[in-house]
């Protein structure tokens, strides 16, 4: 047994207090009047005895009743195998407020026996102990130091939260909370279910703070989500079928039969019918979406679950253009073929500029730019195509027979892609088409079946380095390539070998091949385009810069809120960054003027909280190594005796203090009952 406050023993002294009392108050003699005295010596004698015994018990109670007050004060207890830390306390509590702990413990959500587990550590501690309440939210006032009351109040407020943190990330908010003040003892408890995904923290700590690991479990691991959706093809269209693909995973051990998918778009509830899932598996499921008008669409997909509702729906965002905007760059005029080739589709509209009168700062607002025989190519055109190139644009060049070498070696050069070489003039014909390939993929249903393919009378050698990442699309008989692709940052390349012109060339005449490769090179695209985002990653959003005002500025806006985000201007681009400012899934329009929106963003939570994948207390053990406690613990205990016996040991000041009492209580029936 050890003491908290040694220092009181020394008021034992007091015990002194009632034998003085007894050796010279108990001893004065009183007469006593007989009148008959024979009987004096018998009487005598046996109410002496009587005397003495009533007296020393009395002695030993007010002995015992002062040492148990003494023993009371000085705080007693048994150590239980951790180092006890006397002084006042920093406790910083972090409660696990993601979605996951929304499953059931108990019939009762994880968070509700978290924030139990929270008071009754609060409730373990002394008034003068100080405490941090941390969240998944990281809200600026979680990083002080409250009261105990203040700190029961913090507790009750926890609500789930969309918001997802790496538990590394949490510990160093508490690291900083606790160093920031002085006092020595530091403590940590973090209550969490401790999910697989957020739990990256190591075996190295610091270890001026005692870091206390608390895991829930929920009763049963079930959970079905809607992971994710994408669009097949790189660009919706209208009066065309879009096919959607959706994503939806089976996290538990149990198959899962008769879900409900629904897709809500353009005003009207669609049911897509019902998914069976096997058990830890996922299905793909293709919806197809059609659009008739233009512009901006939202849309929302749908499942049934229970308990673990947060990742059932799934928001979406998506543009159609209205024309897919074509840029033909040339030294001489249009060419007329390939002019004719887009006449009769009214979804294109191509404009013919000449190299010398180019306006550069439009290049972005074109799907596609065709240099069409450039005799040499600028460097500040050359400049500006890799830009375009790179910010997602896509380039098809098709040099000229009397093309500068050295001027399309520096162009080309610059991406890089393979180089122009020598012009031979002799007929060739191209022998394979890559249906592989996005470009001519989904094109036709059997190449084999008379399908006619371009031929030239005059062509460039290409070189072959390895390293340009050259893709074939069409090839002559011989292997080497009529047509390739290049990839470069978030754009493409496209190069011919063969002049446009049909002197060369039958490429533009040859509609079965042409048409279906210039459009699918025109809604091609190497940037990724993102139909979701999701709440708490923070991700940057980009979107095209209409404003040239250096103090105009972009909001954006939802259903509940509105405000203005980071935002960085670069050319024709603007750079948005959330900062973590958005709380609900839903529709976010990014705009600068109320009655134009520049673009659409569908934003969900995050669905890293949906795998329901737990560390057991053995497995958090193992990886946490002996510089963080795991406390294990049963849905039953209480916990402000567990942390007290563990910080404090087996507390005896109670019991010191009742002992004490009884004492007296039993010194009080000696005087009052023991008649002498």
């Amino acid at each position: 047994m050890q003491f908290l406050y040694p220092t009181f023993l020394w008021a034992l002294a007091a015990i002194l207090i009632p034998i003085i009392i007894h050796l010279f108050h108990f001893r004065r003699f009183k007469k006593v009047y007989f009148t008959n005295v024979k009987f004096l010596k018998e009487v005598k004698e046996e109410t002496s005895n009587r005397n003495r015994l009533k007296h020393l018990l009395v002695l030993l109670m007010r002995i015992l009743t002062i040492a148990g007050l003494v023993f009371a004060f000085a705080q007693p207890f048994i150590p239980q195998g951790d180092e006890v830390k006397t002084g006042e306390k920093a406790v910083s509590l972090f409660v696990d407020n993601s979605y996951s702990m929304s499953s059931l413990s108990a019939e009762v959500p994880l968070l509700e026996k978290a924030k139990q587990r929270a008071k009754e550590i609060v409730e373990a501690y002394d008034v003068e102990d100080r405490f941090q309440i941390l969240t998944m939210d990281f809200e600026g006032r979680h990083q002080r130091l409250v009261s105990k009351e203040d700190a029961i109040s913090l507790i009750d407020e926890i609500q789930i939260t969309p918001s997802v943190r790496d538990l590394s990330k949490v510990m160093s908010r508490i690291k900083q909370a606790l160093n920031q003040t002085t006092v020595e003892n530091k403590t940590a408890y973090l209550v969490s279910d401790f999910q697989k995904n957020i739990m990256n923290i190591g075996t190295e700590q610091d270890t001026t703070i005692d870091y206390n690991l608390i895991p829930l479990q929920s009763i049963k691991k079930q959970n079905i989500s809607l992971d994710s959706a994408w669009f097949a093809a790189p660009v919706q269209m209208m009066n065309q079928a879009n096919p959607l693909v959706v994503k939806v995973r089976n996290i538990s051990d149990e198959k899962a039969e008769n879900i409900r998918l629904s897709l809500d778009h353009g005003g009207q509830n669609k049911p897509l019918g019902t998914l069976t899932i096997s058990p830890q598996s996922y299905v793909l499921d293709t919806v197809n979406i059609s659009v008739l008008k233009p512009g901006w669409h939202e849309g929302v997909l749908s499942i049934t679950d229970y308990p673990v509702q947060f990742d059932d729906k799934l928001y979406f965002t998506f543009q159609v253009p209205e024309q897919i905007k074509i840029l033909v760059i040339n030294d001489q005029g249009s060419n007329k073929y390939l002019d004719a080739a887009f006449d009769g589709i009214s979804l294109f509209k191509v404009d013919n500029q000449r190299s010398n009168g180019l306006d550069y700062s439009q290049f972005p607002n074109y799907n596609l730019i065709v240099t069409q025989e450039l005799a040499s190519v600028s460097s500040g055109l050359a400049f500006e195509l890799k830009g375009y190139v790179e910010n997602g644009g896509n380039l098809l060049v098709f040099p000229s027979s009397k093309s500068d070498i050295n001027s399309y070696k520096s162009f080309l050069g610059g991406f890089p892609v393979n180089e122009l070489m020598t012009f031979e003039e002799r007929q060739r014909t191209v022998g394979r088409i890559n249906t592989e390939e996005f470009i001519f993929s989904d094109v036709y249903e059997n190449t084999r079946s008379n399908l006619s393919l371009p031929s030239t009378n005059g062509n460039f050698q290409l070189s072959s380095f390895g390293s340009r990442g050259e893709e074939q699309l069409l090839t002559y008989r011989d292997g080497t390539t009529f047509l390739g692709k290049y990839r470069k940052d978030q754009g493409h390349v496209f190069l011919c070998s063969a002049p446009l012109e049909d002197k060369y060339n039958d490429l533009v005449k040859n509609a079965e091949v042409f048409v279906p490769m210039v459009y699918k090179m025109a809604i091609s695209t190497g940037k990724v385009k993102t139909i979701s985002q999701y709440i708490g990653r923070d991700e940057i959003l980009e979107a095209s810069n209409a404003l040239t005002g250096a103090e105009s500025v972009y909001k954006l806006k939802g259903r509940q809120e509105e405000f203005i985000p980071e935002q960085k201007k670069i050319g024709s681009k603007i750079i948005i960054g959330i900062n973590n400012q958005i709380k609900e899934a839903g529709y976010y329009d990014l705009f600068h003027s109320e009655d134009e929106i520049v673009e659409k963003f569908a934003y969900n939570f995050d669905r890293k909280e949906s795998e329901l994948d737990y560390f057991s207390d053995s497995e958090l053990k193992s990886k946490v190594g002996g510089s963080i406690k795991v406390l294990e613990a049963n849905a039953e205990t209480d916990f402000t005796q567990y942390i007290g016996e563990r910080s404090r040991g087996i507390v005896l000041w109670k019991w010191c203090l009742i002992a004490a009492l009884i004492f007296l209580a039993l010194e009080t029936l000696l005087l009052r009952f023991w008649k002498t």
